[in-house]
């Protein structure tokens, strides 16, 4: 762990190198996950609620996936498949496994773009917006609780990271169909399932769990009946879906780094 922070240390501060450079970008991400909620207000004023659900339910998801994902973003910058892709076309993945470090440190240390505190202080704004306009009835097991739902979040967006980045083994550089479910899936989840179509409902539950992590806890959170009369145990698994996607997806991983061939380059 200490080599782990010497070297994160390193990235922080060839990127504070330019220090209005990394105001306007951190600036500018914060600008444009807030213009995307501005608008999502519109609507509700607009229309009143989405699929029964509140300004304030939506915010107190839209904001936990924000937070999350910028958390993931910044954290597993070294897995992201555009970054990842490009690593792959110029050789410098070759490098990696040349040095005498394990592979796992140098991944995670091979970026940390630090800007990503924009999106995830905004996301803690909208949620803390969220909470202020709902009447959650807080307890010690919600309160427990929502921490690992956070960190839950964390783990499942970096499993796809992974996924993604290990599908540019084949593909040698990064494809767009990845970002379905990177980017675009985090803007599903903020929110409520039940409004998309069914098979959707079910891919996202039974296949690719995205449900079972922001979703339901959010049921539970909020004191709402779910929808589709599931099981009541299901809020609380979304420590075991993140692990379980994130077991998979570095197994995943492991595999296209044996299958691997330099580009050449």
């Amino acid at each position: 762990m200490r080599l782990y922070f010497r070297l994160i240390s390193i990235r922080i501060r060839s990127q504070m190198q330019y220090r209005l450079s990394f105001v306007l970008d951190t600036l500018g991400a914060a600008f444009t996950t807030l213009v995307e909620f501005v608008s999502l207000w519109l609507v509700f004023a607009r229309f009143g609620d989405i699929g029964g659900w509140t300004l304030g339910e939506i915010a107190f998801m839209y904001g936990l996936v924000e937070a999350a994902f910028g958390t993931m973003d910044m954290l597993f910058s070294g897995y992201d498949p555009a970054f990842f892709g490009q690593q792959i076309q110029r050789g410098v993945f070759d490098q990696l496994l040349l040095r005498p470090l394990g592979l796992p440190l140098q991944m995670f240390t091979a970026e940390f773009i630090v800007r990503r505190l924009g999106r995830i202080v905004n996301g803690l704004f909208i949620f803390a917006i969220g909470l202020s306009l709902t009447s959650i009835a807080w307890d010690a097991a919600k309160l427990l609780y929502l921490p690992v739902v956070f960190v839950s979040a964390v783990l499942f967006f970096g499993a796809l990271f992974v996924v993604g980045a290990a599908v540019c083994f084949w593909t040698v550089e990064s494809i767009e169909v990845v970002n379905i479910f990177t980017y675009g899936g985090s803007y599903m989840l903020s929110y409520p399932m039940h409004i998309y179509h069914d098979w959707i409902r079910r891919f996202f539950t039974f296949i690719l769990p995205s449900a079972l992590i922001i979703y339901y806890p959010a049921l539970y959170f909020l004191d709402k009946p779910d929808p589709f009369g599931l099981p009541s145990f299901m809020p609380f698994l979304a420590p075991l879906a993140a692990l379980g996607v994130l077991a998979v997806a570095f197994a995943f991983w492991s595999v296209g780094v044996r299958k691997y061939t330099s580009t050449g380059t």
